[in-house]
């Protein structure tokens, strides 16, 4: 089996590892032949250490892949360190990390992909016969926060994961016994270190028939992406938040630490091993979560740098990814987040400060909702087609700062439909460049990039009006919209900067919103 591993993102994507208890498996020792079940056969595991001699410093587990014990385990120890069970014919993985009683020892893990059990079998596992996993990355005063070594074993529709993880004590590694099918046993090592200029994430994947015998690898600096992640600092967060990385592909450990904010935290990751997972977690006055962003699939590149800002101004709608809501027969589900950040990253929870609600009106008629949550709120409206209002409110109440309220407006004609059918909602994105506590210099001017989504996108803008308020959205002063920006002279210090978009698509329907304090002037 494996030493226990330190825990992937807790908050991120649980760790898939197999657990299944013992199943059909029967100790060897003491057992009558006549009382034996036909098509079982011994099982003999020897267990040495680096110096060869028998060791009871071990985890071993026998995994079903095949025949009646398929997705069972089963983990036999014996102190004399070799140990007997009797199994069922059929394809077994082996995994064994042999081990000191102190960590620090190291730890020599040694996997048998494939274990065809068809007669009394004896396999020695055998620490002489491992090489050392030798990953470090270019800034040698980096210290490891963990590392873990994982494989993915397939056989007959039945996948296994062993693994094993470190947090400093040496690792290593091996193969055991015949090769497999190709292409059945993938393998990567993940490994996480903090230094003073940043984390360092390096993950490194394999596919073939055999287990992997050792690993070295040393990048240098031009061999890393490079992923800075900028902290904002909003109204009621406690001046620290937590960022999370880890790579997107496979379970496996991740890195969790903290930043301040306002702050940056600089990550450098490994592009071979694939697109890489970002979330990040605000934290209130006591220190509880707040809000909680993901950014998945961050694609990155050699010797370039990402970008990524969290929490930060002018929070919105956002439609990327979705319709907003959707008509099916005289049901219309809404899911749309009315507070997205400014790069568009949608918190998967709710501040206490916050609320959030959706009204929809037809022909002028309220209609009563049947759910409602977060972003989230569905209606059944009478058969037919008919004019509809769609209002969605977002308010903070907690400390004033940026988007203490948020109002989108959609009118929209619909009739009842066969099946699931997008309904015709538009968003409005405004991208000014702003500090990371959401502001801007008082009496400069700033340009406002304005993005349309949704119904309205690519070309099917018939109108569309962007007003900015300084008095709390009591007076409005319209700008005009070119090459896709607004540009305002901001008001003096310490001004919240309302802004409003008012639009209609190629097919009439239309859209007012309201960020009440977009953003705020310094």
């Amino acid at each position: 089996m494996t030493i226990p591993s330190a825990p992937r993102r807790s908050v991120l994507r649980a760790l898939a590892v197999s657990v299944a208890l013992v199943g059909g498996a029967i100790p060897a020792s003491g057992t009558a032949a006549s009382a034996e079940p036909p098509g079982t056969y011994t099982l003999t595991i020897n267990h040495l250490d680096r110096a060869g001699r028998a060791t009871a410093d071990y985890l071993t587990g026998v995994h079903g892949l095949s025949g009646p014990n398929a997705g069972k385990s089963v983990k036999p120890h014996d102190a004399s360190g070799t140990t007997t069970v009797r199994l069922p014919r059929g394809r077994y993985a082996l995994d064994s990390a042999l081990h000191k009683s102190e960590p620090a020892d190291g730890v020599d893990w040694i996997v048998q992909p494939r274990l065809d059990l068809d007669r009394d079998t004896t396999v020695t596992v055998d620490a002489r016969t491992t090489a050392a996993v030798d990953v470090r990355p270019p800034d040698p005063a980096a210290k490891l926060y963990v590392g873990m070594m994982l494989a993915e074993i397939t056989h007959n529709g039945v996948t296994h994961h062993p693994n094993v993880s470190t947090g400093g004590a040496e690792l290593r590694v091996a193969h055991l016994g015949p090769a497999a099918e190709p292409g059945s046993v993938r393998q990567w090592f993940d490994g996480h270190w903090e230094a003073g200029k940043g984390v360092y994430s390096l993950g490194y994947a394999f596919t073939g028939d055999r287990a992997l015998t050792g690993l070295t690898r040393h990048p240098a600096r031009r061999d890393l992406a490079t992923v800075r992640v900028g902290a904002a600092a909003t109204p009621g967060t406690s001046g620290y938040a937590n960022v999370f990385v880890t790579p997107s592909a496979g379970p496996t450990v991740g890195y969790g630490g903290t930043v301040k904010t306002p702050g940056t935290a600089t990550h450098f990751v490994t592009p071979e091993r694939g697109t890489w997972d970002f979330m990040y977690a605000t934290r209130d006055a006591s220190g509880a979560t707040a809000r909680r962003y993901h950014a998945d699939g961050v694609r990155v590149r050699a010797g370039e740098t990402t970008s990524l800002t969290f929490d930060n101004a002018v929070f919105g709608p956002d439609l990327t990814g979705r319709p907003g809501a959707v008509r099916e027969g005289r049901r219309i589900s809404v899911d749309l987040p009315l507070l997205a950040d400014g790069e568009g990253h949608t918190s998967v929870e709710r501040a206490p400060d916050e609320t959030v609600s959706f009204t929809l009106h037809r022909d002028g008629v309220p209609v009563a909702p049947e759910a409602s949550a977060p972003g989230r709120a569905a209606f059944t409206v009478p058969p037919g087609r008919a004019a509809h209002r769609l209002t969605g409110t977002a308010r903070r109440t907690g400390a004033p700062g940026t988007a203490t309220r948020v109002t989108s407006v959609w009118t929209f004609a619909s009739a009842t439909t066969a099946g699931p059918t997008p309904l015709p909602l538009s968003a409005v994105r405004f991208s000014p460049g702003l500090s990371l506590t959401g502001t801007a210099p008082a009496g400069t001017a700033l340009r406002i990039p304005v993005t349309v989504q949704g119904a309205a996108a690519n070309g099917r803008t018939r109108s569309l009006t962007v007003s900015t308020s300084t008095d709390g959205g009591a007076t409005w002063t319209r700008l005009p919209v070119t090459r896709g920006a607004v540009t305002f002279r901001n008001p003096p210090a310490d001004t919240g900067v309302s802004l409003r978009a008012e639009l209609t698509d190629t097919d009439g329907n239309t859209l007012t919103q309201t960020t009440v304090d977009a953003y705020r002037t310094r």
